[in-house]
């Protein structure tokens, strides 16, 4: 009995051991097993864990999945070698043609993926624009990829407003256009600031909540606005005809955006209905065309909510929308708005710059000209009733 108990302490004394020892080197244990994986010899996952530790990585396996991690892992490798003398022998050449393919395959992985994850795969050059609560939009740029993001200090307007030392430990909501991918945005923390090859910086945590989003949609504001409502005829094509306010039916416009409105009215909407609305905002007559894509019927009340498109809209009166919707924002929603809009610029300029360096042509832009209504041939039938509402001035 008492060697049963013995042999029971060693083997739990034994297993408490190893579960420190694995605790002590579980990172390392990881890291090889991920090198194992990946198609590197035990030699070289012992030489990329030394080069991880050189570059001071939190997160040693970053170097399998991140290409500017592995960039500078490549370049003290390099570095180290030139300094030694045996650069050209063909140990580390043939290490380096291991390293070098490597990267392309990761980097090819990614570019095979929808999307990344991740802001350790961004590159260095990314444009930002970032929304500094309580202070706006900036722009920014990524100078260096590493343990954190380091980047230009941000600017508005190309003037320096807020010192580094005021951007330590906010929070940042940070988006961007990457290349060839989709716009993306995440938030972060500002860990400090300092000075990198002569630029004054600011260092980003890094996280790994990078959000694909949604090129920039139009901004719907809730309003309380007064409107008619027409129901298009077969021969209605005049898109600048004013139309008599006597032959329509009041409506109420309970949000409003450049592509569409959340309409009230008396009675059941129909699906489908293409209708026109007329309206003002302050002294301004807006004329909207399109199509009633889904109602909500409340029978309690006999009224409807309808859930209309907008298809044909004059610029001029797109932007009177934009200026009333954008007047009557949440500071926080106007930040957004800004930082898309600036994204999608952005966007813009990369691609100009890469038609430039390439000396193609830029085909020239479509007319965005919105299309046509089509009728139906018999005009949508519909219960109205008046309803009673305010007009309300922008």
């Amino acid at each position: 009995m008492k060697e049963r108990l013995i042999v029971i302490g060693i083997t739990v004394a034994l297993i408490l051991i190893l579960v420190k020892l694995y605790q002590i080197f579980k990172e390392k244990i990881h890291f090889f097993a991920s090198g194992n994986q990946n198609g590197f010899k035990l030699g070289e996952i012992n030489l990329l864990w030394k080069l991880a530790q050189e570059c001071s990585l939190e997160e040693p396996d970053s170097l399998y999945i991140s290409v500017p991690t592995l960039n500078r892992a490549i370049t003290n490798y390099i570095t180290a070698a030139r300094e030694n003398g045996t650069e050209e022998t063909e140990k580390v050449q043939t290490f380096l043609t291991k390293l070098y393919d490597y990267r392309t395959k990761i980097n090819l992985d990614h570019e095979n993926k929808k999307g990344i994850e991740s802001t350790k795969y961004l590159d260095n050059g990314q444009r930002l624009r970032i929304i500094l609560p309580g202070s706006g939009v900036f722009k920014s740029v990524i100078l260096n990829n590493g343990y954190e993001l380091t980047i230009k200090l941000p600017t508005q307007d190309n003037i320096i407003k807020v010192q580094g030392e005021n951007w330590i430990n906010r929070d940042i909501s940070v988006y961007l256009w990457r290349k060839g991918d989709a716009n993306y945005v995440f938030d972060t923390r500002v860990t400090n600031s300092g000075v990198f090859q002569g630029q004054a910086v600011l260092y980003l945590a890094q996280t790994n909540d990078l959000l694909r989003t949604q090129k920039r949609r139009s901004v719907r504001s809730e309003c309380n606005l007064s409107a008619h409502m027409f129901f298009l005829q077969p021969d209605e094509r005049d898109f600048n005809e004013i139309s008599d306010e006597s032959t329509g039916y009041r409506c109420l416009l309970e949000d409003i955006s450049e592509d569409g409105a959340m309409i009230r009215i008396g009675g059941m909407g129909k699906v489908d209905s293409q209708i026109k609305l007329q309206f003002k905002i302050g002294e301004n007559l807006i004329m909207m065309f399109g199509i009633v894509r889904a109602v909500e019927y409340n029978k309690k009340f006999n009224q409807s909510r309808l859930h209309f498109e907008c298809i044909h809209l004059e610029q001029e009166m797109k932007n009177r929308i934009l200026s009333f919707v954008y007047n009557i924002l949440p500071p926080e929603e106007k930040d957004v708005f800004d930082a898309l809009i600036q994204t999608e610029e952005d966007e813009k300029i990369v691609e100009a710059e890469a038609a430039e360096s390439s000396e193609s042509q830029v085909n020239p832009e479509e007319n965005n000209a919105a299309p046509g209504i089509i009728l139906p041939e018999t005009p949508s039938q519909v219960s109205i009733e008046d309803l009673a509402a305010e007009d309300v001035n922008e």
